[in-house]
């Protein structure tokens, strides 16, 4: 028997065993709706429709086949999850629930109401004629300007709530200085670098965090190992993105001083109607920046997570608007709710049906028997695995297939680090090679949507590639020659 099935065949930890059969019949229907979602314009589909009816299918052959956490006693709850909360104490609840990571859908839900409130007290404009006025109106500089905020905003909060904010600054910028046709360079650049400032920190991100704490990687040990690769690769794609999207330098002295001209002219506080609601609104923004950067060593709020601190933030401001809400409740972008929701729904079935732990048994099989290329070839293939699947449960995976390798049980100091970092670069990098390979990609999609530049997902994947092949060879070499 091929080693595949054979390993699938046989229950380990945290899995049960599923006939092989089954495994490529779901890796299939993976397969199927990656490809639906990238004819999404040929076939006249939402994204959140496509996921949708792939998400009911999979459930649907998910109980059929017994993959399903599903109570199979007589009665009326014999549909539901049995899920236990802090207390031990059993929930009922529709199999699906428990599948959808809320932490995520709340994270968005609440950022976006959040960040729609913000931009109506003026101060998103303020922030971004402040930032055109420092570039003087130079393109090249303005771009750096953002991509270095998107960089540090996705260390320190979370990729989707960078891309948001970032993401309307930019437009605010860019419309003032009428280059409204590099909206869609710049969003994409941002989209892309969300993904390398995910490196920076070892709470940047969930697989770096399970991945440091299963190699014993310390916080400043990340960040002093990471750094040297997101300066150089921010740098690298600022510079090739300048190239590829015509962001263009002003040469001449009559440019830079008819440039100049335009942004002194520019006002800042002429989108601030009410004084008090723009202090309220940075007071409140301010703390939102800094309660999101500290969620996970402050009491109480880091047991309810980043989510929790987005919708009340969002709440809190909503206060300002309370016999009005419902206008931003209807500006919420519920195509990109349910795709998220459907999505995570369908990876769930997927990890049930083995088809991660077929990834996953592949890579050692094939990747970590290559001897000197292990790590090489293991960081390539995380990112293409990641890509099209959820970059958590993959690094979760490959931890485990890691540490239980024999050069691992020595001392601390005598384990190889390539591997582990080969993991951490791979799952974080491979969500720029597709607009579902991770949540900021999908949100800078989002944004383009939102400002009229629909952007498919053939056409992402055709501007983003080259991007991300760009960011996984210098982690394969930064890997491969600095950390061996």
């Amino acid at each position: 028997m091929p080693v595949w099935p054979a390993l699938l065949m046989t229950a380990s930890e945290g899995h049960h065993a599923v006939p092989a059969y089954v495994t490529y019949l779901f890796t299939g229907i993976l397969v199927l709706m990656v490809l639906s979602l990238a004819l999404e314009e040929k076939i006249h589909a939402k994204k959140s429709l496509i996921t949708g009816v792939f998400a009911v299918v999979s459930l649907f052959l998910g109980a059929a086949l017994d993959l399903l956490p599903i109570d199979h006693s007589p009665g009326p709850l014999n549909d539901v999850a049995w899920v236990k909360n802090v207390f031990g104490e059993t929930l009922k609840l529709p199999v699906y629930i428990p599948a959808i990571d809320w932490g995520v859908i709340a994270i968005i839900l609440g950022s976006s109401l959040f960040v729609d409130v913000v931009s109506k007290s003026g101060l998103f404009t303020w922030i971004a004629i402040k930032l055109t006025k420092a570039s003087r109106g130079v393109p090249t500089l303005l771009l750096t300007y953002y991509c270095v905020m998107t960089v540090v905003f996705s260390a320190l909060l979370n990729n989707v709530t960078a891309m948001l904010i970032v993401g309307s600054l930019t437009a605010v910028s860019l419309d003032k200085l009428k280059k409204n046709d590099l909206l869609l360079g710049f969003l994409l650049i941002e989209g892309l670098l969300t993904n390398v400032g995910g490196l920076l920190t070892l709470i940047s991100s969930v697989p770096n965090i399970i991945v440091g704490n299963a190699a014993g990687i310390e916080f400043i040990e990340f960040f002093l190992v990471a750094s040297p690769y997101v300066v150089v690769a921010t740098a690298v794609t600022i510079i090739v993105g300048a190239r590829r999207f015509g962001v263009k330098s002003l040469k001449t002295e009559d440019e830079k001083r008819e440039a100049l001209e335009m942004v002194q002219s520019f006002d800042e506080n002429d989108g601030i109607e009410s004084r008090s609601f723009f202090w309220t609104a940075t007071a409140l923004f301010t703390l939102f920046i800094l309660t999101l950067a500290t969620t996970s060593i402050l009491p109480v709020v880091h047991e309810l997570g980043m989510g929790y601190v987005a919708l009340g933030f969002a709440f809190a401001i909503l206060i300002r608007f309370k016999a009005e809400v419902d206008r931003f409740y209807q500006g919420i972008d519920w195509d990109l709710l349910l795709f998220f929701a459907a999505l995570f729904v369908v990876i769930n079935v997927m990890e049930h049906a083995q088809v991660l732990a077929l990834i996953g048994t592949g890579l050692k099989t094939y990747v970590l028997s290559l001897g000197e290329a292990s790590s090489a070839a293991l960081l390539g293939a995380s990112a293409v695995a990641s890509a099209v699947t959820d970059n958590i449960p993959l690094a979760a995976m490959m931890a485990k297939i890691i540490g239980a390798l024999p050069e691992m049980s020595g001392p601390a100091s005598e384990r190889p680090m390539d591997l582990w970092w080969a993991v951490v670069f791979g799952a974080n990098l491979g969500g720029n090679i597709t607009p579902i390979g991770s949540a900021s990609t999908v949100v800078a999609v989002t944004v383009m949507h939102k400002h009229g530049l629909p952007l498919s997902f053939a056409r992402f994947v055709k501007l983003a590639l080259p991007f991300a092949v760009m960011h996984i060879v210098l982690a394969v070499a930064y890997v491969v020659l600095f950390l061996r």
